[in-house]
């Protein structure tokens, strides 16, 4: 039998099981709603809660307070569509085939959380707003024009959405498309923001430049944060709230060098906060690790169902206070973030985080991180940083000026592997993998990604420089010209 039809027959075995009634219950057998609500390139510790004196998120504190707050969230792809495929599967990125990368094609034969709802016993009203999966293309025989997003059904508003459900049980999904870039939010929303005040992140030139529009960034975190809580009310209103799992956080790290499309913390550390009145722990901190993988195996364990062939696995007791800790570590990864790069090529690498941690390997570093030098196909120039006026002042540096450190640190080329001691280097900015006092950390954590790689059969664990992911089909639109 050929490996083809091998394929196909266990994906015809796992469509069989996913397609089998679920039920979805608490321990009392009242059915809960899930709300999740999650900001769009919001990063970590950029909530007040989580020490941040600059910005101000009083809906995501109060979540926190009456919940679980946790300070070590990561996405697993700094990515939007392959970060969101993560989360509503289950899965890690490289088992997602085009869903690994940015606006590609999410396979019709994936599962989500929300759909395997929707088809339950229960009949959960599913839907979204504004930004579900995507960015990317989705419709197929199971996506159809009828019930389009893998995250649900497309609505106007949160209040049309609840008038619509009745006494259904429902997931719903607020997809913001804040903090994401351009930041240009609402002069209310820069209350209380200075940007004398600002920390500027060592990886990043201290300049009146990129202080403000850090202090861009952050009134659109405000202005998510507003909407958040807008959205909490509408609950309350409907009488729904003491029965709703509410989850927000953030998609994948800020627009900033270094940041999103990196496997930096600056681009995969994320604000977590859940709560269940009533039924999880309250103004709990937990530091123990959790990746987006792990957060629908959580919803479906904290609601009595069994796990539906998902790779993560659940942190419920965590919530609940049964245990303190869910893992010691997680694994990154990323591919294609914009067609940006000759050949369509992606730049891949595989990563592991631990508290002390981060190891990084490139696994074709002969190509530019972010983006080749010049316009390739989307975006621009060094395209896999979002164009920005810090992206044009690190560009213009030349080689004798004060910015050229923080220019190579943002798109020169890097070596196969990368080891960050975070212990004395928070900014991840002093590779340390040649030095001999870190060859045995080196090994370890190298060990424990390759043994990774090999038990969720990624691609690269057979063929490391397997081009399957560069030719996967690009959906996104080419270069803006000037």
């Amino acid at each position: 039998m050929t490996t083809i039809r091998l394929h196909r027959l266990a994906l015809t075995l796992i469509l069989t099981i996913l397609a089998m009634p679920l039920q979805a219950q608490d321990a009392s057998g009242v059915k809960p709603n899930i709300l999740i609500l999650l900001g769009d390139n919001w990063a970590a510790p950029h909530a007040s809660i989580l020490g941040d004196a600059s910005v101000n998120t009083p809906t995501f504190d109060q979540i926190a307070k009456n919940g679980v707050l946790f300070t070590n969230a990561f996405c697993q792809v700094p990515s939007c569509s392959p970060s969101r495929a993560v989360l509503l599967t289950g899965k890690y990125a490289h088992q997602l085939e085009d869903a690994a990368n940015l606006w590609g094609h999410f396979p019709d034969e994936l599962w989500t959380f929300p759909l395997a709802l929707q088809r339950s016993k229960d009949a959960y009203q599913v839907g979204y707003m504004i930004k579900g999966w995507g960015p990317g293309y989705y419709l197929g025989e199971r996506h159809t024009k009828a019930n389009p997003n893998p995250a649900g059904v497309k609505s106007e508003s949160f209040e049309a959405f609840l008038s619509s459900v009745g006494e259904k049980p429902f997931c719903f999904w607020f997809g913001s498309h804040d903090p994401h870039r351009p930041w240009k939010a609402d002069e209310a929303y820069y209350q209380g923001l200075d940007e004398i005040q600002v920390e500027v992140p060592g990886y990043l030139p201290d300049h009146p430049t990129v202080r403000q529009e850090i202090v861009d960034y952050y009134a659109e975190v405000q202005k998510f944060d507003d909407e958040c809580g807008k959205i909490i009310e509408s609950l309350k209103r409907a009488g729904k709230y003491e029965n709703t799992i509410i989850l927000m956080l953030g998609d994948n790290g800020w627009q900033m060098p270094r940041g999103l499309a990196n496997v930096y913390d600056w681009g995969t550390h994320v604000p977590l906060a859940i709560q269940w009145p009533g039924r999880l722990k309250t103004d709990m901190q937990s530091e123990t690790f959790v990746s987006f993988e792990d957060i629908g195996p959580t919803l479906f364990d904290l609601m009595g169902i069994k796990d539906r062939n998902m790779t993560g696995s659940s942190f419920a007791g965590v919530l609940t206070g049964e245990t303190q800790s869910h893992r010691d570590h997680v694994f990154l990864e990323r591919e294609r973030h914009a067609n940006v790069r000759a050949d369509d090529a992606t730049y891949p690498c595989r990563a592991i985080r631990t508290q002390d941690y981060l190891w990084i390997w490139n696994i074709r570093p002969e190509l530019h991180p972010a983006g080749d030098p010049v316009t390739h196909w989307a975006v621009g120039p060094f395209g896999d940083i979002d164009n920005s006026l810090t992206k044009a002042l690190l560009l213009d540096a030349d080689g004798e000026s004060p910015l050229a450190k923080w220019k190579e640190l943002a798109v020169g080329k890097r070596p196969e592997f990368e080891l960050y001691d975070l212990r004395t280097d928070p900014w991840q900015i002093e590779n340390v993998a040649g030095h001999s006092a870190y060859s045995s950390v080196h090994r370890q954590l190298k060990s424990a990604v390759m043994r990774w790689m090999r038990k969720t059969d990624d691609p690269r664990a057979s063929e490391l420089k397997t081009q399957v992911f560069d030719d996967y089909e690009y959906f996104g639109g080419p270069a803006k010209k000037k």
